[in-house]
C-alpha cells in the first residue's frame, strides 16, 4: 500500500474507533455507505475529495489540527502537492496543548484549503455539500405508476419515433422554436412540427411543445438567443404578439398537443432575458389562450433550469411569489445532477431543495422533469455500463421523486449522439443504455408504486435504495440498487425470481443472498399467505 495511503486510511481508522461509532452508525452521520467507510479506514480505496475526508472527520469530532494533518495525508495519498508548511507540523504540535489562537488560525486554513479544494474542482462553493449528499426520504403511498413518467425530449425534426419503448415526447431543439414556427408576422411554417405530430399520433404517444427563441422581427434590439437562426431571448416588444402565436399554435394542434411548455431555461438569461414580472404575464397569456383553444391541454409554466445554483432557486423562487403558478398546470423543472458524472440520486437533494423554496412561497405545483442544463453537451461521454446504470437510475429517481410531486420526466435528449449519455441517434439502433430503459418499463407494466426508501430507515445498507410496486397479478415487485459501491442484502419474503437490466432471470434459492450495485436489479416475490 502506497506510504500516503496508508497514512490516511490509519488515521481515519484510528478516528473511527476513538469516536465509539460503528462502520453503520458513522455511515449514517457521514453519509457515506458502510462498506465505502471500511475500503477508506482499511487503505483499499482513498476518498475522492477532501470534504468527503471532513465529514468524515466531522462525525468523528475532530479537531482543528486533525483536519489540517488530515488535508495533508489525502494530498499524499491523492498524489498532490502538500503546501502549507503549518501542515507538516501538524502532528507535533497536536502533541502540544492548543492555543485559541492557533484553532483559529487552523479553522480559518481549512476552510480556505477546502474552498480551493472545491473551486479548482469546479464545484459551486456555495451550495457543495447540499449538491454532493446522497440520500433520500422514505415513503408509502400507493399510486399507479403512469407510463407518461418516462419520456425523452425529441431533438430531430425528422419526424422519425424511437425505435424502443417511451412513454412521452418533448419537442426541443427540433425545428420548432417560436422564430421557425412563425418566421414572419403572420407567416406561419407548419411542416416539421405537423410532421413531429403526425409521427407521434402513430406511435401513441402524448407530445408537449416548448415555446422559445422569440422572432427577429418581434424584439429587434433585443439580445440574440444561443441558435443558429437570429432568434432572440428577449420576449417580444409587444406581448400581444405573444399571445396571438401561442392562440394559433394551440387552436391548429387542438385534442392533438397533450401539453404546451411555456418557455425553456426561463431562469437563464441565455435563453430568457426579460425580467420575471414578464415572464409571469407571459404565462398569463399563454395559460387563457391554450385553454380558450384546448381546455384540455395542459399549461407548464417555463422551465426553471440552473437549480443547483443559488441565482437560479432565486428567480424560482421570486415566480412563484408573483403567483406564476397560479397561471398554469404544471411546473417545469431542469431536474439533473450537477454533472452527468454524478450519481442521479443527487437529483433527490436538489429536489428537496426546490420543494423547500416552492414549499416557503406557499405554491405546490404538480412537477414535470423537463430538462438539463446549456452546458451538459460539452461534458465527457459516459462509459457503456454507467450509462447503463444512469439512464435507468434517472427514471428511478424519478419514481422516487413522486413523494414531491414530480409526475414525469424527460431524459434528454433522444436523437443525438453527441452527449454524455445517448439513446439514440436517429438512423442507430439503441444504445444499450436505451434497451434497458425498455425493460425497466417492461417490469413495471401495470404496476403501482407502493414505497421508495434508502438506507438503515428501511433497514438496508446505507449506499442501497431501494421502491416497491405492486403488480396487477399482486406479486410485489422490488428494484434495488446502490449510489455508490455493492453491498450484499437479504431477500424480500416470499421472493421467487431475481431479473437484471439484461433480461435474463434466476430462481431464488433458501439461503441466498442478493448482491446489490449500481445496475438495479428486480426481485419478484409472491404476496404474504
Amino acid at each position: 500500500m502506497p506510504e500516503g495511503r496508508g497514512e490516511l486510511a490509519a488515521h481515519l481508522a484510528a478516528l473511527k474507533q476513538r469516536s465509539g461509532l460503528s462502520y453503520a452508525e458513522l455511515g449514517r452521520k457521514s453519509h457515506i455507505s458502510s462498506s465505502t467507510l471500511h475500503r477508506y479506514c482499511s487503505g483499499a480505496t482513498v476518498p475522492p475529495d477532501y470534504q468527503t475526508v471532513v465529514g468524515i472527520a466531522a462525525a468523528c469530532s475532530a479537531g482543528d489540527e486533525e483536519l489540517v494533518e488530515l488535508l495533508a495525508q489525502w494530498r499524499a495519498a491523492t498524489g498532490q502537492v502538500v503546501v502549507p508548511e503549518i501542515v507538516q507540523q501538524a502532528p507535533e504540535s497536536r502533541r502540544r496543548p492548543r492555543s485559541r489562537a492557533f484553532s483559529a488560525v487552523a479553522a480559518g486554513l481549512v476552510l480556505v484549503l477546502v474552498l480551493a479544494s472545491l473551486a479548482a474542482s469546479g464545484a459551486d462553493v456555495g451550495t457543495a455539500p447540499a449538491q454532493q449528499r446522497v440520500a433520500g426520504p422514505s415513503w408509502q403511498r400507493e399510486r399507479p405508476l403512469a407510463p407518461s413518467l418516462f419520456g425523452v425530449t425529441a431533438s430531430s425534426s425528422s419526424g422519425v419515433m424511437p425505435s424502443f419503448q417511451v412513454g412521452g415526447l418533448r419537442f426541443w431543439d427540433s425545428g420548432t422554436r417560436w422564430a421557425r414556427l412563425q418566421p414572419q408576422p403572420g407567416a406561419y411554417e407548419w411542416t416539421v412540427l405537423d410532421r413531429l405530430v403526425a409521427g407521434a399520433e402513430k406511435a401513441g404517444l402524448p407530445k408537449t411543445l416548448v415555446f422559445g427563441g422569440t422572432p427577429a422581427w418581434a424584439a429587434p434590439n433585443g439580445p440574440k438567443a444561443p441558435y443558429g437562426d437570429g432568434s432572440r431571448s428577449a420576449p417580444p416588444d409587444d406581448l400581444a404578439v405573444w399571445a396571438r402565436f401561442v392562440s394559433a399554435v394551440a387552436n391548429r394542434y387542438k385534442g392533438r398537443i397533450d401539453a404546451y411548455e411555456v418557455w425553456v431555461h426561463a431562469n437563464d438569461e441565455r435563453y430568457f432575458s426579460g425580467s420575471t414580472e414578464t415572464l409571469v404575464e407571459m404565462t398569463k397569456l399563454a395559460g387563457r389562450a391554450v385553454k380558450d383553444a384546448d381546455p384540455r391541454a395542459d399549461v407548464v409554466c417555463p422551465s426553471m433550469a440552473r437549480s443547483w445554483t443559488d441565482e437560479g432557486r432565486a428567480v424560482l423562487r421570486r415566480f412563484a411569489e408573483l403567483r406564476g403558478y397560479d397561471h398554469c398546470d404544471v411546473a417545469g423543472l431542469n431536474l439533473h445532477q450537477r454533472q452527468a458524472a454524478d450519481p442521479p440520486e443527487t437529483m433527490v437533494g436538489l429536489l428537496r431543495q426546490i420543494d423547500g423554496v416552492l414549499h416557503d412561497a406557499g405554491v405546490h405545483p404538480r412537477l414535470w422533469n423537463t430538462g438539463v442544463t446549456y452546458e451538459y453537451v460539452r461534458e465527457e461521454q459516459l462509459d457503456e455500463q454507467r450509462a447503463v446504470d444512469y439512464a435507468t437510475r434517472f427514471y428511478l429517481v424519478a419514481i422516487y421523486g413522486s413523494e414531491f410531486g414530480l409526475e414525469r420526466t424527460y431524459f434528454y435528449n433522444w436523437g443525438s449522439d453527441r452527449l454524455p449519455l445517448a439513446l439514440q441517434a436517429v438512423g442507430s439502433p439503441p444504445t444499450r443504455a436505451a434497451l434497458a430503459v425498455e425493460e425497466l418499463q417492461r417490469w413495471l407494466i401495470r404496476a403501482t408504486t407502493r414505497s421508495c426508501g434508502q438506507g438503515l430507515a428501511i433497514g438496508l445498507p446505507a449506499n442501497v435504495w431501494q421502491c416497491q410496486f405492486t403488480a396487477d397479478d399482486g406479486r410485489l415487485l422490488t428494484i434495488r440498487w446502490t449510489h455508490e459501491g455493492t453491498a450484499t442484502t437479504s431477500f424480500p419474503p416470499n421472493a421467487e425470481e431475481v431479473r437484471g437490466l439484461d433480461g435474463t432471470g434466476r430462481p431464488v434459492r433458501v439461503g441466498d443472498a442478493l448482491e446489490v450495485s449500481g445496475t438495479p436489479v428486480l426481485v419478484v416475490a409472491q404476496p404474504k399467505g
